[in-house]
């Protein structure tokens, strides 16, 4: 599988600019991955030098990448580069449902089951018990309670 993985949050806790202290086993899922034959991808908002020092961090820790911010290498110099990635599975902690721990996701790809169903019944009982008021009536009230409370 292509895998886009993104850095901050994921591989290392969020301190950006800074790089953040390391994920547990993130480094070695990534390393173990590799050796799997699966083409990992850096996907980041890092640019310039802290994409460099993203890049580096990780090839100190023997995790290379096939592709930084980009499906494959090469593909920004293409006339028609995009900065949508074409891959098989986003590792990201800002997934839907969070992100799972380290282990669980290299036991889900190595199952090759990594697309686990979300379950959105309890988000969606949460939102239909509010009031089916219309957006616009709910912000009115919103408002006026603000009013109300100074």
């Amino acid at each position: 599988m292509t895998i886009a993985v993104d850095f901050d949050g994921t591989i290392v806790e969020h301190e950006y600019p800074k790089i953040g202290r390391p994920i547990p086993f993130a480094i070695e899922t990534l390393r173990e991955l590799q050796k799997d034959g699966h083409f990992l991808i850096l996907w980041t908002v890092r640019e310039g030098a802290l994409l460099e020092e993203a890049v580096e961090y990780c090839r100190t820790r023997n995790v290379e990448f096939y592709a930084i911010n980009e499906t494959y290498p090469g593909e920004r110099s293409e006339e028609n580069y995009s900065r949508k990635l074409t891959v098989d599975l986003f590792i990201d902690d800002r997934n839907l449902g969070g992100m799972h721990d380290w282990g669980v996701i290299y036991q889900m790809i190595k199952e090759d089951q990594p697309f686990t169903p979300y379950d959105f019944s309890n988000t969606v009982s949460q939102r239909r018990s509010r009031e089916n008021k219309n957006i616009f009536l709910r912000i009115g009230e919103a408002i006026e309670k603000a009013k109300n409370m100074k």
